[in-house]
């Protein structure tokens, strides 16, 4: 069985495999041991002592097997980006050049750096190594950001937003970035990936465009990455527009990947969950296969299994998932139905 729970100083090890496994243009796990174990500190700081109200903080969750204690993924929320150091996009818009007396009238796309998610909540670092890509745990390790979000909303921003990883090779080699390179930066997409992902981005804004770029003036290659996503990446962001997500013009400044975002009310996975009260006994009306959650905060708990349905309203659990999730008698869980 799959349970996610909040990273713990002893996941160091594997993070770090997780991190050289994920490959280039996985921005937020570089292979730096000083960053990985930053990450950790951060999140095992946030998760000791509940903030009041939205802060910048990391919530880093590992995924584990509960059968051989072996942690196969990797899920996280930043609370709030670019509060202490800037976040970077960029936009996709339109000018218009026209002129009524030609009879001409041509629009074109641009695209402009940006800093519009600023303080916006970022579900991020989602990662599951190959052996455990079965049943409904790669949607588990996405969904259960949602069910965090639900219980503890008054910690996040009313937007929630997500940077797809866009096209890119085994090798790194991105095309979108391959013009960025030839014309401005001088560097390769895996160094300046590097750099961003152990924070040292004021490159970027003494070395991206300052005006914006008609895109019709890239290069063909480049052109046709924008807005799509590596094809590992892909069947992340179908699970994330199943729940609502949408692109409204933001993309990754260095590979161009999507930015999908949603407003946390409107979250499918939010708005369709459940809390029901647990109880070791009683009469199932009904049976659902769900994705449920323990509620809690700094003991965080989420899995999926059966859940029956009592008449008055109450879940009963199996003794496998009464203990993946902790719970005692009478703990209020958080469950959704698993669509099938």
């Amino acid at each position: 069985m799959l349970v996610i729970r909040p990273i713990e100083q002893r996941d160091f090890q594997a993070l770090k495999k997780i991190a050289v496994e994920s490959g280039y243009g996985f921005t937020s796990l570089p292979v730096n041991d000083e960053l990985l174990q930053n990450k950790i500190n951060a999140s095992v700081e946030a998760f000791s002592s509940k903030p009041t109200e939205k802060v910048e903080c990391l919530y880093f969750f590992v995924a584990e097997d509960s059968e051989t204690g072996e942690v196969v993924g990797t899920t996280a929320i930043d609370a709030a980006v670019g509060l202490s150091s800037p976040f970077y996009s960029s936009h996709i818009g339109k000018v218009v050049h026209s002129s009524p007396k030609l009879g001409i009238y041509n629009v074109v796309e641009t695209m402009t750096l940006a800093n519009d998610y600023t303080g916006a909540s970022e579900i991020c670092t989602l990662f599951l190594r190959e052996s455990a890509r079965e049943g409904y745990n790669g949607r588990l390790l996405s969904k259960c950001r949602f069910l965090f979000l639900a219980d503890y909303p008054e910690l996040f921003d009313h937007t929630i937003f997500a940077e797809m990883r866009g096209v890119s090779d085994e090798e790194g080699n991105s095309p979108f970035w391959h013009w960025l390179q030839e014309h401005f930066f001088s560097m390769d997409f895996p160094t300046a990936d590097y750099l961003t992902g152990i924070g040292k981005k004021r490159f970027i804004a003494e070395l991206m465009p300052r005006y914006p770029i008609y895109i019709n003036l890239l290069s063909e290659d480049a052109r046709a990455v924008i807005g799509k996503t590596h094809p590992k990446t892909t069947p992340a962001l179908k699970l994330l527009e199943e729940e609502g997500f949408v692109h409204r013009g933001g993309v990754a400044p260095f590979d161009a990947g999507p930015i999908v975002e949603c407003e946390l009310g409107n979250i499918n996975a939010i708005k369709d969950s459940l809390t029901l009260t647990f109880r070791r006994q009683g009469k199932a009306q009904r049976k659902s296969l769900c994705y449920i959650s323990n509620g809690r905060f700094s003991t965080f708990r989420a899995c999926y299994g059966e859940v029956g349905i009592t008449e008055s309203g109450e879940a009963l659990l199996d003794a496998a998932l009464v203990e993946a999730l902790q719970l005692q008698q009478g703990d209020t869980i958080r469950v959704r139905e698993i669509e099938s």
